[in-house]
């Protein structure tokens, strides 16, 4: 016999369903699976973006976000998953792997890697686990010939460029 799935798990699916809504640009699936209640506004920061705030401008920047990306794939990693009654935190790490338009010819546009840590909420509906906000910040590493580990050359996570700056 199986037992039913735990919340931990359920939450971890529903956070796998907003990354696999994005990877096939489902507006659709992507409005389902983010909270409609009238006492909770959803929140959502993308990296380099300032706040958005309301389920409107929340899937209006989704869309934008979809409409714009040829391609699109997440490979989390460091997924961590906490449920506190009806409210879950889930942090992982977006490894992107994404690409632009592609080329005269058909061939694949160019494909760019990024790291972006994210931060996940979740609250229990009627309909269940559903997203409540998130939050993408990159990850400013550099490689190890930059300096140290961390890629940087000071106390202040300067590099050789400066001051390190979001990546938009």
């Amino acid at each position: 016999m199986t037992s039913a799935p735990t919340d931990s798990e359920l939450v971890e699916l529903a956070n796998t369903a907003l990354y696999e809504a994005m990877e096939r640009g489902d507006q659709t699936a992507m409005e389902g699976l983010w909270l409609d209640d009238e006492y909770f506004d959803v929140v959502c920061v993308h990296p380099g973006w300032p706040v958005l705030r309301g389920r409107g401008e929340v899937l209006r920047s989704y869309a934008l976000i979809m409409a714009s990306t040829e391609y699109i794939q997440f490979f989390l990693t460091d997924v961590d998953v906490q449920v506190a009654g009806d409210m879950a935190l889930v942090t992982c790490t977006e490894n992107i792997l994404s690409g632009g338009p592609a080329e005269e010819d058909g061939a694949l546009g160019p494909l760019v890697g990024q790291l972006v840590v994210a931060t996940n909420v979740f609250r229990r509906s009627a309909d269940g686990w559903k997203v409540w906000s998130h939050h993408g910040s990159p990850v400013l590493a550099g490689s190890a010939d930059d300096g140290d580990a961390e890629g940087t050359d000071s106390a202040d996570g300067s590099g050789p460029e400066g001051p390190a700056q979001p990546s938009s």
